[in-house]
């Protein structure tokens, strides 16, 4: 019965928006004159912002407050959970492990990813070669007889799901790179040919400067999806053995042990770790603009 009455009450707020953004079209189609404009306004930004508004601001507004309370959100208990986060010995661990994921994973996606399209970008016809198989039977096949249990393998069980993760995005970081390529012009890259730039110097003093603003995109995007990593470490090892990172603990303390104080502080922070990342993405593309 419950989730009848949810399912209803889901259809008539779908049902009520399209109702009202009927209504908007219909004094559009009537409105002459000085209310045209801001009507067109209306109808092309109102259910945008509308939506933005609903989805995103109202529930960010509420987790900030939500912060600041205890388990239940009914105490105000000030920085309290925030102590929490950056106190606590295995909270310590979780950052540590979260830094960690966000240097080493886009540095390596954007390396291999880099690699991969430049090598692409030689061949006549482009494909990827197969994975080589599991750790376990490539380590095997070179002697070591008695491999440990690599989730079980501290600290090095963090790198071991960093590998996915890797493997996940460097494909993205191949396709887009590529593209940045291709699109060098060729009378760039046969000039410097002419005077003299080859093999590596022609990567370092052509390639990288003319993809540099992708270059920016690629790790910026990557890192942000880092931080919100969640599946890998939960389906491997459920944050256990030292390998905790903050998005699995913001939905363990949300979702599990049904603490909305701790879980909103953990989703401040991760919010508040996007915030200069985008930043440093905006700032770039437009100095990549004024350059053009």
């Amino acid at each position: 019965m419950d989730t009848v009455n949810k399912l209803s009450q889901m259809l008539f707020v779908v049902a009520s928006f399209f109702i009202l953004l009927a209504i908007v079209f219909w004094a559009a189609s009537k409105a002459r004159g000085k209310a045209q404009q801001p009507l067109a306004w209306v109808i092309f930004l109102g259910p945008a912002l509308a939506l933005l508004l609903i989805g995103l601001v109202v529930p960010a507004v509420i987790t900030f407050f939500a912060s600041f309370q205890n388990a239940s959100s009914k105490k105000w208990v000030g920085l309290e959970n925030y102590g929490w986060i950056f106190t606590t010995p295995d909270n310590k661990q979780m950052l540590i492990n979260t830094v960690l994921w966000i240097i080493v994973t886009p540095i390596a996606s954007t390396l291999l990813g880099l690699t991969l399209a430049l090598l692409l970008d030689r061949m006549r016809r482009e494909s990827i070669p197969e994975p080589v198989g599991l750790l376990q039977a490539v380590v095997t096949k070179l002697g070591w007889s008695d491999p440990p249990n690599w989730i079980l393998w501290e600290p090095w069980n963090n790198f071991l799901l960093m590998i996915i993760m890797i493997w996940i995005q460097t494909g993205f970081a191949m396709v887009v790179l590529s593209a940045a390529i291709k699109a060098i012009p060729m009378d760039v890259t046969e000039a410097a040919m002419l005077d003299g730039a080859t093999g590596w110097k022609l990567f370092r003093r052509v390639t990288v400067p003319m993809i540099r603003g992708t270059l920016v995109v690629v790790l910026t995007t990557i890192a942000i999806g880092v931080l919100k990593v969640f599946d890998i470490v939960r389906t491997m090892t459920n944050g256990n053995y030292g390998t905790q990172v903050v998005a699995n603990e913001m939905y363990a303390q949300s979702f599990v042990q049904f603490n909305a104080g701790r879980g909103s502080a953990l989703a401040v922070v991760l919010f508040a770790a996007v915030i200069p990342l985008i930043v440093y993405n905006v700032s770039q593309l437009r100095k990549e603009r004024a350059i053009r």
